[in-house]
């Protein structure tokens, strides 16, 4: 069973709805990280969609997974109950309409014996520090980083904007939509967390021993960003500053480095000025 050790979840923007959560119940822990194509109308939440579907999952995740026995059918069940609710209240035009629907990246974590499994979507992060001091890092948000931030420069020098309004220019919304149109055409499901279940048969599943001690830090790429974005610290600074110092003083960092030293996204190109930030620190 996991012990929490700290636990944070910042929104990027103060007047704007935090669309990461996370969670722990028993051996299963995870972090979501969800969003909406921009000026979507919510339908299921105030101001985002996006924050809803992130509420939902952790909701059922807490209630389903102490009798759940593996992790992908875990997650297709979560996104089956997902559609339905969101079907419910939704109209019919929005029911397979893509573009409209709230997506998330996730890592899904469970401890059985000595081993740890990982399921992920997307660019959340689990990294793991054996007792040994050995750390490991979980996913594929390195990768998928470098193309989102080489991505993020072309779009701000095409625009001449900056992090804090690059969302609202027509050649990022042109990007945006075209690329949800060329998934919409292909059929194929978002290998992201959404209300398409079969989404689950494309998670990313990683298994890897874990001692008793071992520590775990599942995080949104808002709070990644520190190594993967920023390299303000690498893997292992991260974990032994997690542990020493807790969470917040890292992500009071990242608002540094995004707020003070590069708010015009020269030195780190990004499409927002701040993202949400999440982290979730357990001990085996």
């Amino acid at each position: 069973m996991f012990t929490t050790l700290d636990r944070i979840s910042w929104p990027g923007h103060p007047d704007k709805p935090n669309e990461d959560i996370c969670g722990v119940c028993q051996d299963w822990a995870w972090v979501i990280d969800t969003s909406i194509f921009p000026g979507t109308a919510p339908v299921m939440h105030p101001k985002s969609d996006a924050a809803w579907l992130a509420a939902f999952a952790d909701e059922r995740l807490s209630n389903l997974a102490p009798a759940a026995e593996d992790g992908a059918v875990l997650i297709r069940h979560v996104m089956e109950e997902a559609r339905t609710a969101y079907r419910a209240v939704a109209p019919q035009e929005r029911h397979e309409d893509f573009v409209s629907w709230p997506l998330g990246a996730m890592t899904l974590v469970r401890r059985m014996g000595k081993t740890l499994d990982a399921w992920t979507f997307g660019d959340t992060t689990a990294f793991m520090r054996q007792p040994d001091g050995t750390v490991l890092t979980l996913g594929e948000a390195p990768g998928l980083r470098d193309a989102e931030s080489a991505r993020a420069a072309e779009l701000m020098q095409a625009s001449g904007s900056r992090p804090d309004d690059i969302l609202g220019e027509p050649v990022f919304l042109a990007w945006l939509g075209e690329r949800r149109e060329r998934q919409k055409k292909s059929g194929i499901p978002a290998a992201l967390l959404s209300f398409n279940p079969d989404a689950a048969g494309r998670l990313r599943h990683e298994s890897v021993p874990c001692a008793d001690g071992a520590t775990i830090l599942l995080t949104s790429d808002g709070f990644s960003a520190l190594v993967d974005l920023y390299g303000a610290v690498d893997a292992e600074g991260l974990m032994e500053a997690a542990i020493a110092s807790g969470l917040e003083s890292l992500a009071r960092k990242a608002r540094e480095i995004e707020t003070r030293v590069d708010p015009d996204g020269k030195l780190y190109p990004r499409f927002k000025l701040s993202d949400d930030t999440t982290g979730l620190l357990l001990r085996t």
